[in-house]
């Protein structure tokens, strides 16, 4: 981990999730996001403590266990309020509830890992209890009410709402809980005009205009797949086979899950969108194009 200073108050410490530092005066800060277990907060608090300051808090953008994994051990150490907005804090406070969502029932002991699964902490709600110099802003679409942050230094924390092309060309299909709502924060992100954008999962930048449409353009490419796939009718986990045989990846619990639960949300939206249609037949759930 190293810690780098992108404005006058503002820092990131770069990871395999990039984690925002705010100094709201000479000795206090507030992270944004602790990274993804235990490991990851007890580095951030050695970074944070060579320089001789105090975590005041904690910002989630999100509930997802790459970004809370450190929330425990940081707060049973400094003592500090962790801040997350609606349905985020319900399932930071009860993080169970990640790997049961995205499983869709009780989930097995495989999926009950680090990667699905964090570590509870105590949450309070992010409206009107952020520090002076710090904004908040929805970022929904990847998951339900993720937030992003805006420094003083107008230095914007995107969270999960970009992938990097690395990411993109490699796994190709990225969480995503409601397609729709993606869609309409990747059209959203096009407004901001910040000095520096900090993905969580991408390099800094100062210009997220190819960023943003290298994330639509996947998207549209998955939904022309599915849809083609579709002409012949197939079941859910035919159609899963097909992306996974199509992207060349290799499906596991941890992936079975994840881009299991995207395909859905992306049949969902796809049905909304009067491209597909279902029935039930054979005591199977059909799935086929509207041609």
């Amino acid at each position: 981990m190293e810690l780098v200073k992108v404005g006058n108050n503002t820092y990131y410490i770069k990871n395999a999730t990039n984690i925002g530092v705010y100094k709201i005066d000479d000795k206090n800060v507030y992270l944004i996001d602790t990274g993804n277990d235990e490991c990851a907060g007890k580095k951030i608090l050695k970074l944070i403590n060579d320089e001789r300051w105090n975590i005041k808090g904690i910002i989630n953008t999100h509930s997802n266990a790459d970004h809370i994994g450190g929330n425990r051990v940081i707060q049973s150490r400094t003592n500090c309020v962790i801040l997350a907005n609606n349905i985020e804090k319900a399932l930071t406070e009860f993080p169970i509830l990640e790997p049961s969502f995205l499983y869709g029932g009780y989930p097995f002991k495989n999926i009950q890992n680090k990667f699905l699964l964090a570590k509870s902490s105590s949450v309070i709600s992010i409206e009107n209890n952020l520090p002076n110099g710090l904004e908040y802003f929805p970022l929904k679409g990847h998951f339900f009410d993720m937030i992003g942050i805006k420094t003083s230094d107008n230095v914007y924390f995107l969270a999960d709402s970009l992938f990097s092309e690395e990411t993109i060309t490699k796994y190709h299909i990225f969480f995503i809980y409601d397609v729709k709502e993606y869609i309409n924060t990747l059209n959203y992100l096009k407004t901001l005009k910040g000095n520096i954008y900090i993905p969580s999962h991408a390099e800094i930048t100062n210009d997220i205009t190819h960023l943003i449409e290298l994330n639509l353009n996947k998207i549209n490419e998955i939904i022309d797949k599915i849809y083609n796939i579709l002409k012949k009718a197939k079941t859910f986990e035919e159609i899963l086979k097909y992306i996974f045989d199509e992207y060349n990846l290799t499906i596991n619990e941890n992936q079975y899950v994840l881009v299991g639960s995207t395909i859905k949300s992306y049949l969902s939206y796809m049905i909304d969108q009067n491209k597909i249609t279902y029935e039930f037949k054979d005591n199977k759930m059909i799935w086929e194009s509207i041609i």
